[in-house]
């Protein structure tokens, strides 16, 4: 039993050299390779979730601009809709007002002609009331005058029918 402890014991002492250069190594490699690579590691997932932060928030503001622009755009259809409405209200209330003065122009040109023709329908009988009574003394005075000189079936005085 005593060599398997000498040979485990020079098998101890052989690998000690191994045992130090592994851990140097294993030293090394951690502070040349394993460190940076870590911290390039990390560094990019914080990099990358401040990223995703970021487009998070910038997402949110870009909604939030987006509602807002939405609601100046229904705001400007709205201003735009109820200018529309005054205006046509307005041309309405314009085309009431024409209509009504051309009606009262058109009462008042009728009224003028229907007092036009009354004074010219008076006028025309002031001169044929005396017309009219010349004739009927006229026709008169013939039937009166007899045959000679009363009417002759040609219609008129004083002549002789042929």
């Amino acid at each position: 039993m005593e060599q398997i402890f000498e040979q485990v014991g020079q098998a101890f002492v052989q690998a000690v050299p191994t045992i130090i250069f592994v851990t140097i190594l294993l030293f090394v490699l951690k502070r040349l390779i394993f460190q940076p690579v870590g911290d390039v590691l990390k560094n990019r997932d914080e990099q990358t979730k401040g990223a995703l932060v970021r487009a998070r928030e910038r997402a949110a503001l870009a909604g939030t601009k987006a509602e807002q622009y939405e609601a100046a755009w229904q705001k400007a259809r709205q201003e735009i809709y109820g200018v529309r409405e005054a205006d046509r209200r307005a041309a309405l209330a314009a085309r009431d007002e024409v209509i009504r003065q051309a009606r009262e122009r058109a009462e008042d040109l009728v009224n003028d002609a229907r007092t036009s023709l009354a004074a010219q329908g008076e006028a025309a009988r002031r001169e044929l009331v005396p017309a009219g009574q010349s004739l009927a003394e006229e026709i008169a005075s013939a039937i009166l005058a007899g045959p000679g000189g009363g009417l002759t079936p040609g219609g008129r005085t004083g002549e002789v029918a042929r």
